[in-house]
């Protein structure tokens, strides 16, 4: 691509979306709310995210809010009400459970599972479900501002979106608990040393920065770095030696790729590798 976006129709103005050097931007925008999920953001979100990471165009996804907001997780509004009544409708708790799992599943679940690297943006607050959906991301930039909360025991509810398994995996079962238990807010600076966050930027470049780093990811070896995710969601769950055993039938498949041996005939030829797009 050329170094000018075109914008991606996401079907509503609640999420805005944009290709520009093969990074697809997907922008939260309800800023009026926080960027808080709704009936109309929250469907836009997961159809967008499942479709654009699997576009061939796109080498890296990046999520952000619009405003000085990531995402204020549910709306709380809405909330109080018995989780089995539906627009008036009565549902079985099982039916209430299987709803939520195939609404999880379809977002952050999917997100988890995308093929090409995901970044969230974050220009402020990341709370409750707004906070599983960056954790979800493969990498997390802050602004200076920004702060991140659990939120649900402000609440009186236990989690979802995965946030605690998210959660445990990045910062430990003990620094877990205590975001859980407590909802206390976590500044950026304090997310950068416990490991929520990967960098904080200046309020004003994390915009910048962030296009910057997604299209060095998006020009990069789009093949191998699919294949090192595959490697990387292993080692969250597998012993060292079927870890090992994967780690070589990938890099074989790597090794067979164009990617590959432009890279090496760029090292012979001294100049940066021209990945294909």
């Amino acid at each position: 691509m050329d170094g000018s976006g075109r914008a991606i129709d996401t079907g509503t103005e609640r999420l805005l979306g944009e290709l520009r050097d093969g990074v697809a931007t997907l922008t939260l925008n309800r800023p009026e709310a926080r960027n808080a999920l709704s009936d109309e953001l929250t469907p836009a979100l997961r159809r967008m995210i499942l479709r654009l990471g699997n576009d061939p165009r796109v080498g890296a996804l990046v999520l952000t809010g619009a405003g000085p907001a990531f995402c204020a997780g549910g709306d709380v509004k809405g909330m109080g009400g018995d989780r089995t009544r539906n627009r008036g409708t009565e549902r079985t708790a099982g039916e209430a459970v299987l709803e939520l799992q195939q609404r999880q599943r379809t977002l952050t679940g999917v997100l988890a599972g995308l093929p090409v690297p995901t970044i969230a943006a974050l220009p402020g607050p990341a709370a409750g479900a707004g906070l599983a959906i960056a954790l979800a991301c493969d990498i997390r930039f802050a602004a200076a501002s920004a702060f991140v909360t659990t939120g649900y025991a402000r609440v009186g509810l236990s989690g979802d979106y995965g946030i605690n398994w998210l959660l445990t995996r990045l910062v430990g079962t003990a620094r877990a608990r205590e975001l859980m238990f407590t909802a206390d807010r976590v500044d950026a600076e304090a997310c950068a040393r416990i490991g929520l966050v990967n960098r904080v930027f200046a309020d004003e470049s994390l915009r910048s920065e962030t296009a910057a780093f997604a299209a060095r990811l998006a020009a990069g070896p789009r093949e191998a770095i699919t294949l090192m995710k595959r490697n990387l969601d292993r080692a969250l769950t597998s012993d060292f030696l079927p870890a090992l055993d994967q780690e070589a039938e990938l890099l074989v498949q790597a090794a067979a790729t164009e990617d590959h041996r432009e890279a090496v005939r760029a090292f012979i030829e001294k100049r940066p590798p021209r990945f294909r797009a």
